[in-house]
């Protein structure tokens, strides 16, 4: 179908704003910025909007509202191809805020992480985000484990710096009677819980707030570069659910698309350089009252080869018990049915520290897919690490590109909104 292009009220009326959205449409005001601009030198000044952040999760979200709350004369379109926001990996995880020890010193995650959840705890307690700082054990049964938490304890304290404890296996005991530890417990003190359906609502209320416009049910389908490589901004063509399309331009491109973010990438750069996602499926089973008494959230020591951080007993706010993720490899990112040949070897996992689990109770639950970024097949199979890419394209302008935003993704999102703000402007 051809492309239609459209002025601004027709175009945003065609995007499928939210009928919730309380965002009036006016015309994209004329761009003017307190810092010094990176992106370009020559971007078109009558674009339709400053900044286009594709993907309406929870890294979307934040970027959005940071980018538009931080420049207040610009205009910044959210676009999201669901008719919701944060479908997809945002509401399919453990929701914990993560304390940031599992990662290398030097590594985005570990320094997006570390900054992410002390931005996220203030965030929780200015706007009521219900949340919990229940804590985290991490549980050794072998020397293999036991070594595992060795060099976490020594890394923690020697170079983050971050608060990490060993509990005594007479103190577990008393603590939390049904957890068993054969060689030792590591104890993180300042990992919690989150309802991530309410920072998703709370990040979209501060986008609104400062004027951002949500555009849902918009699926991009087309990136153009203006001018050489972006230096006159960018027109992407996107697609509502009955097929037609619209086109747009902008100042500066955001992807930030999470599971589609790499047919974002593959949408701009020559077919050479197109890049490949590594789906890694994760399972969860929940345990229905009565549930085991437990208050901490506990995971197994890491092991070499996983492609995770273990199965692990997590909680959602009202108390209700939920173990995984594990990892089951798939070949794309539509296949959101919890598999239940998965559960024997959750029970086994899971036995490995909660003895007195009654297997019968199990039930399945729900599944998310993680985005793993990787050239080398070893990545498919959870070897080896892979750090966030979070970066301004060298050799475009105004194109700031996001790929492997997995896990800490949730806890990292509002720090992930200050780096992609300082790679635009500066600051």
């Amino acid at each position: 179908m051809p492309v239609r292009k459209a002025p601004l009220r027709p175009l945003i009326k065609a995007l499928s704003l939210s009928s919730a959205s309380p965002t009036l449409l006016t015309s994209a005001p004329t761009t003017s910025y307190a810092f010094r601009r990176l992106f370009s030198n020559t971007a078109r000044r009558n674009a339709d909007f400053t900044h286009a952040v594709i993907g309406g999760g929870v890294v979307g979200l934040a970027i959005a509202q940071s980018l538009a709350r931080n420049h207040p004369s610009s205009s910044t379109l959210l676009l999201e191809r669901h008719n919701a926001i944060g479908t997809e990996t945002s509401s399919r995880n453990s929701e914990v805020i993560h304390a940031g020890i599992y990662y290398g010193a030097d590594s985005l995650k570990t320094s997006l992480c570390l900054r992410g959840k002390e931005l996220l705890y203030s965030l929780c307690a200015k706007h009521d985000i219900p949340h919990r700082r229940t804590g985290k054990w991490i549980v050794a049964q072998n020397d293999l484990q036991l070594a595992a938490l060795e060099q976490i304890h020594n890394f923690c304290k020697n170079e983050l710096h971050v608060p990490i404890e060993w509990v005594s296996l007479e103190t577990a005991k008393e603590r939390e009677p049904a957890v068993r530890a054969e060689k030792a417990i590591l104890e993180s003190p300042t990992t919690g819980i989150i309802d991530s359906h309410a920072l998703m609502l709370t990040l979209l209320g501060l986008f609104e707030e400062a004027g951002g416009t949500l555009a849902l049910s918009s699926d991009v389908k087309g990136i153009t570069p203006l001018g050489n490589k972006g230096s006159s901004g960018w027109e992407l063509v996107v697609s509502d659910p009955s097929g037609e399309t619209s086109a747009i331009t902008t100042e500066t491109l955001i992807n930030a698309a999470g599971l589609g973010a790499v047919e974002i990438n593959n949408l701009i750069v020559p077919e050479d350089q197109h890049k490949k996602l590594y789906y890694a499926k994760g399972n969860y089973f929940s345990y229905p009252a009565p549930q085991p008494k437990v208050n901490t959230l506990i995971y197994p020591a890491p092991e070499p080869g996983h492609g995770g951080l273990g199965t692990h007993l997590t909680m959602d706010l009202a108390g209700r018990i939920k173990f995984g993720p594990d990892v089951e490899w798939v070949d794309g990112p539509g296949d959101l049915e919890v598999n239940q040949a998965r559960l024997g070897e959750t029970i086994r996992e899971v036995k490995r520290y909660l003895p007195g689990l009654d297997e019968g109770q199990l039930v399945p639950d729900y599944a998310g897919i993680r985005p793993k970024l990787g050239r080398a097949s070893a990545v498919a199979h959870g070897k080896g690490f892979v750090d966030f890419y979070i970066e301004r394209e060298k050799g475009w302008e105004g194109w700031v590109n996001l790929l492997g935003i997995e896990s800490p993704g949730l806890t990292s999102c509002l720090a992930i909104g200050e780096r992609v703000e300082k790679l635009l402007y500066g600051r």
